[in-house]
């Protein structure tokens, strides 16, 4: 009975296994809905301590086409995907737009975070994650791992303003929060990142 019951467990997680990489190598990509034009200056140059005021004076969320990653990875710095948008933060949602460094933990990460309604666009490493924080994968990010393959996250605020990434939303892989004038970006590794806003990218990064 204990030997079936294993061998049950063994297959089930052989065919989820099997499925996962089918997805990861194989599925097709969603249309490219990017707007082309944030890849015609450089995203570098900016001040990202100038942030959009969400007074509802622009558009909306649901105005502003999803972005993806190109190929397998960005080549250069797009530019803000959301800098038209200026629908105020959705309920639950917690500000962390910015440019955010790395000083302790992972020092010199750098990331972009941007934020309108219930979207959240973060730029980082290499990939754009533009995804709804409403915890489905439907409407979550649809990225490219470092070997070009597909996954997909849902994302959600917890009740402790924690920004949750939740693989295939399967289980928790990272998590970003607010403490202080830090953000605190959590790898499914354990190591905690510190990082601390500033309005340019570094000349070298």
């Amino acid at each position: 009975m204990i030997l079936r019951v294993v061998l049950s467990l063994g297959g089930l997680l052989f065919v989820l296994i099997v499925c996962l990489l089918v997805y990861a190598f194989a599925a097709p990509r969603p249309l490219d809905t990017t707007d082309p034009e944030i890849f015609l200056q450089d995203g570098k140059t900016v001040n990202y301590c100038n942030l959009p005021e969400l007074d509802g004076s622009g558009k909306s969320a649901d105005e502003i086409p999803k972005a993806y990653t190109p190929g397998c990875g960005l080549s250069r710095t797009p530019m803000p995907i959301l800098a038209n948008c200026t629908e105020p933060l959705a309920k639950g949602v917690v500000d962390m737009r910015g440019l955010w460094l790395g000083i302790s933990g992972r020092v010199g990460h750098l990331e972009r975070i941007e934020q309108c309604g219930n979207r959240v666009v973060v730029t980082a490493y290499g990939t754009i994650h533009d995804f709804r924080v409403d915890g489905t994968l439907r409407n979550g990010a649809r990225d490219i791992g470092p070997a070009c393959n597909n996954f997909s996250t849902a994302i959600h605020f917890d009740d402790d303003g924690v920004m949750v990434f939740r693989l295939f939303d399967l289980f928790d892989t990272v998590t970003r929060r607010l403490s202080g004038e830090e953000m605190i970006f959590t790898f499914i590794d354990g190591i905690e990142t510190h990082t601390q806003k500033i309005c340019h990218y570094p000349i070298d990064g």
